[in-house]
């Protein structure tokens, strides 16, 4: 008989601990009773019934939704790769369980199609310049499709943005190309504005002609010189007839006080 009452009492302790569940902080958890949702429980002690209850248990906390690299093509068909991450939280965890079947693989093939869409819309050097915008772009959308899933997508990152090596080259020639195009253009207005001030300050001396055939002599042969110390030195040609017509060019139009253009235009040819 007392061994009888002792296992009574083994029986009845282990079903009131059964009975208990206890919620940590930061989680939340459903109830379901013979495969029906009855109830959330909020974090600390919580009463159920052992054998029919299920307890299903869910972070509340944030977080962190990291999406492998993915293939997508800009609006100038460049093809380039994407590396993101999604940082979101349950808000409703019936509506997680209940609303959809597989929340986080659900969440990811969103933002692929979001971010797929995003880019396509986008030029290469936008997606490079624009990355914030495309983030908060990419925020609004997935807010907003996953309203009905009881979750809050919180902040978008695209992480890194990879191009091919063949892609990333081609580049770096165009970027070259134009600094050496800009390079060029802003010695031709800096020779320009050179050849302005010195007509203008030899304008009335009676040996002008010869100062600056002198000066423009002596720079050619400095430039010659210079270039020959070069490993890829070039051979010059010049018709130094030409070059004394256009220094007498020179001089006549700033007597009649013609300016010369930064663009070369005028009577001035300077073969």
């Amino acid at each position: 008989m007392l061994e009888l009452f002792g296992a009574f009492i083994l029986i009845v302790v282990g079903y009131l601990l059964g009975a208990v569940k206890i919620i940590q902080q930061g989680d939340t958890a459903i109830v379901e009773r013979l495969g029906k949702a009855q109830r959330v429980l909020q974090p600390g002690p919580n009463l159920i019934i052992p054998f029919f209850d299920t307890v299903l248990v869910e972070t509340m906390r944030e977080q962190l939704l990291d999406i492998e690299p993915q293939n997508a093509i800009t609006t100038d068909s460049v093809p380039i790769s994407v590396d993101t991450v999604v940082f979101w939280q349950i808000r409703d965890i019936e509506k997680a369980y209940y609303e959809v079947e597989d929340l986080e693989e659900s969440l990811k093939q969103l933002v692929f199609t979001s971010l797929r869409n995003e880019i396509g819309q986008l030029t290469l050097e936008q997606v490079v310049s624009q990355r914030n915008d495309i983030n908060q772009t990419l925020l609004s959308q997935l807010d907003q499709a996953t309203q009905n899933w009881g979750v809050k997508v919180i902040r978008v990152e695209v992480q890194d943005i990879i191009l091919s090596d063949t892609i990333r080259e081609s580049l770096e020639k165009q970027r070259a190309a134009v600094s050496e195009k800009q390079a060029t253009l802003a010695r031709t207005s800096a020779t320009v504005q050179s050849i302005e001030q010195l007509a203008r300050a030899l304008q009335g001396q009676t040996n002008s002609e010869e100062v600056l055939r002198y000066l423009i002599a002596r720079d050619y042969v400095n430039a010659n010189l210079e270039l020959g110390k070069s490993d890829n030195s070039k051979i010059l040609f010049m018709n130094p007839g030409a070059l004394n017509e256009a220094i007498t060019d020179l001089l006549q139009q700033q007597q009649h006080g013609d300016n010369i253009s930064p663009n070369g235009s005028g009577d001035t040819n300077i073969n």
